[in-house]
Formats: C-alpha cells, structure tokens, sequence
C-alpha cells in the first residue's frame, strides 16, 4: 500500500505549487478554455506575489507526497483551504470554509493523493469550527465527478468575471458536516 505524506505548505513552496498548476491545467483545463485564459489566471493565482498573498491572508497549502520503497517522498500535489466571510452570492453560511485549489500531477492520479488532499482540508474546516466546506469547480472539469463521490451536492451554478474579457463557468459544490 503507498503511504501518502500530507504536509503543511510555506512561502518556499511556492516554486512547487506553481509547477504543479503549470504541469496539470493545460490537460485540466486546454480542451475547456483557451490558452491564452489558462496563462492569464496562471499568473493571476499563481505568481509568487499572488501565493505570498494568499498565504498573508490566511488560506493554508498543504502538499501530498507519495512515499517510495526506499523511504524518499514523491510531491504530487497540493491544496488550498480557507476560511470564508458570508457571501450571499454563494450562500454561505459564516461557518464555512473554502476549497480553494487541489491538484495532482496527472502521472499521480489513483494514487489516492487528491483523496488525501481532500480529507486534509476537510478536517482543517472540521478543526477551525466550520459545518461545511464548499468550492468552485468548473462545469466541464472532470474533478466534478470526483467531487460528487466524496459527498459534494452541486449546490448552484455561476459565472465569474475575472477580468480581461474572461469569465470562470462554475458549478458551487459543498459538503456538510
């Protein structure tokens, strides 16, 4: 059985979690939107200022590594947790956390790390007093089903204009506590 290794992620990762955005959205995302989009939100979520940022503001990264035979840890991927003021446009509730990102090298998936990824930011939501977590995922992303699985009801759907003439088209998944 492969022992999967969840650690806490820190300003010095950030090289880490932007390759594995660089390595898994264009086979995530390139047959949905266009790569002129993946680059541009690439660099608006990605960059270091924008991850230093997003570390300031409280969001945590955790990263999974797949340990080997010979005891060395394999990263494969990594995620992003927050807790979140209510949004009316989302309905949440003031007690919910965020599933911000969760992505695992395509040459990883089975492995159980995005599972592991998933079951880590659910006990951080869990521990920080929250009754849901919720997130976006777009409608044509396959992690939808995945989401599904693990006991995510599609809550609504929406658009988001992020800018530059670009628009996220997501569905509003969350699981209660």
């Amino acid at each position: 059985m492969t022992a999967i290794i969840i650690r806490p992620a820190t300003l010095s990762d950030r090289a880490f979690i932007r390759s594995v955005s660089e390595r898994t959205w264009p086979s995530t995302y390139g047959h949905i939107i266009s790569k002129e989009q993946i680059d541009f939100m690439l660099d608006w979520m990605y960059s270091d200022d924008s991850l230093a940022e997003q570390l300031q503001k409280g969001h945590q990264f955790f990263i999974a590594g797949i340990q080997k035979e010979d005891g060395q840890i394999e990263e494969v991927g990594f995620c992003s947790v927050s807790a979140e003021q209510a949004d009316e446009a989302m309905n949440h509730s003031l007690n919910a956390h965020k599933l911000n990102k969760l992505y695992v090298l395509p040459t990883a998936h089975g492995t159980g790390s995005g599972k592991a990824l998933l079951h880590k930011a659910i006990e951080v939501a869990k521990a920080e007093g929250s009754s849901s977590l919720f997130l976006q995922v777009n409608k044509a992303n396959n992690a939808y089903q995945f989401y599904l699985k693990n006991g995510f009801v599609n809550e609504s759907d929406s658009v988001f204009d992020i800018g530059n003439g670009y628009v996220m088209d997501d569905y509003i998944m969350r699981l209660h506590f």
